[in-house]
């Protein structure tokens, strides 16, 4: 597991890596393959505050499994692990 805390309103995510090969049975280079949009949450932040000082909840937790933007957050890298910090606000959904 990581030992890094995001702060604020901000989440440490994981890219989950997408199959190599097409359901067509077609073997995907590195240099054709997208960037994954599902992720494993791997740890919250400290949390928000609302205008009116009010805590803002996370909608996410540890081990859900998202979907995020394409191209949002910042990479890290995390005992040679690349991970992603971003806003909760640039997570779409979560998956079931």
């Amino acid at each position: 597991m990581s030992n890094i805390k995001p702060l604020g309103q901000r989440v440490l995510v994981k890219r989950i890596e997408a199959d190599t090969i097409t359901a067509g049975g077609i073997v995907l280079p590195d240099s054709a393959k997208e960037k994954p949009q599902e992720a494993l949450v791997i740890s919250v932040g400290t949390g928000g505050r609302d205008d009116s000082g009010k805590e803002i909840p996370f909608t996410v937790k540890v081990n859900d499994r998202v979907l995020i933007s394409k191209y949002g957050g910042t990479e890290v890298k995390i005992n040679g692990d690349e991970h992603l910090i971003i806003s909760e606000s640039d997570i779409l959904g979560i998956m079931e």
